[in-house]
């Protein structure tokens, strides 16, 4: 008696991570879907991709639809890890570039973020997928300074991300396996240039077809994630956005107190001097001075773990959730997929 295997995989983002969707099957099948395999198998395939389709089909593999238009909603929470700080000042009078200030410290810092995003793929191979992301959303940073002085900015920004993205895939027996790489860049609003994002995914799972429709199933997964972002990041920002016009008064205090206990040598470096011209900013409540900033910039931890799973209603449409449940990464994917021939 003949086995029957459907193995489909994903496209994982966000924002940045994206998965791609497909299906595949082994040429042992149940016998009760034998109708359905030898339907395969007869099928005349008159399109260009996947390359190698109609070879597929005549060896009883239920490849997918070749294209694909998949809608993403991403959700993240993770933390981030500040080094190398460094900052300038910009007013209408003042114009400080940005200089190394060592001494600063931070606490806990931390992203939430949302984006949506359109993914547009192909099957260049069976077992090789090419995708693009395109969309955008909102992320709100947290930025917590303990040293010299205590200040907490939360800054909220909107961005733009687009990417690319390649997927393998492959079945062993009753499971199968993808990879996935896809490098976005991501524009927030405060920043000057763009932030690269590579995510790598690896899952393994199963795929269970009902039993009168053997284009209908439901698949379940898990795996690993690992995303790196390009360090360096440089920006500015009002400070009445960086911190609430109501507590630059008692912040700049803070600042000046600090400088009140430098050495006379001490009062004369430059990351000195820059934090005492924007603590006088702070004093005078100026909101409008322009706050440059440059630092380096990684997640606390670049692996974490997840579980998703997919139903697919038939060979065009697919509805998709995924989940990181383990590391300091915390997201929500929910994604609907629909696949036609070209």
């Amino acid at each position: 008696m003949k086995k029957h295997y459907i193995f489909f995989t994903f496209l994982a983002f966000t924002f940045l991570l994206n998965t791609v969707n497909a299906q595949y099957s082994s040429k042992k099948v149940k016998s009760k879907y034998q109708a359905y395999n030898d339907s395969l198998k007869s099928y005349e395939y008159n399109y260009i991709f996947p390359i190698w389709g109609q070879g597929a089909y005549k060896k009883g593999f239920d490849i997918p639809y070749p294209a694909g238009i998949m809608g993403n909603y991403m959700w993240m929470r993770q933390t981030l890890i500040f080094d190398n700080m460094q900052l300038g000042l910009k007013t209408d009078n003042v114009d400080i570039p940005l200089t190394d200030v060592d001494f600063i410290k931070f606490g806990e810092n931390s992203n939430t973020s949302y984006s949506v995003n359109v993914r547009p793929d192909l099957w260049v191979f069976p077992f090789l997928n090419v995708y693009g992301i395109f969309g955008g959303g909102q992320s709100e940073t947290s930025v917590n300074v303990v040293a010299p002085v205590e200040i907490n900015s939360v800054v909220v920004q909107n961005l733009r991300t687009a990417g690319v993205g390649v997927m393998a895939a492959f079945g062993i027996g009753p499971v199968w396996i993808s990879t996935d790489a896809n490098w976005t860049w991501s524009k927030p609003d405060l920043l000057d240039r763009a932030v690269l994002v590579n995510v790598l995914g690896i899952r393994m799972g199963h795929t269970f077809t009902f039993n009168q429709k053997p284009d209908r199933n439901i698949a379940f997964w898990v795996g690993g994630m690992r995303l790196k972002m390009n360090s360096e990041t440089a920006g500015q920002i009002k400070l009445g956005d960086a911190i609430p016009i109501e507590k630059l008064n008692t912040k700049g205090m803070e600042v000046q107190d600090y400088w009140d206990n430098l050495s006379a040598a001490e009062k004369l470096q430059p990351k000195n001097v820059v934090v005492k011209q924007i603590g006088d900013r702070m004093l005078e409540a100026d909101g409008e001075a322009i706050i440059k900033y440059g630092m380096d910039k990684q997640v606390a931890e670049m692996w974490n773990m997840v579980i998703g799973a997919q139903f697919q209603l038939n060979k065009n449409w697919m509805l998709r959730s995924e989940a990181a449940v383990l590391g300091d990464r915390k997201s929500f994917l929910l994604s609907l997929n629909y696949r036609f021939k070209i």
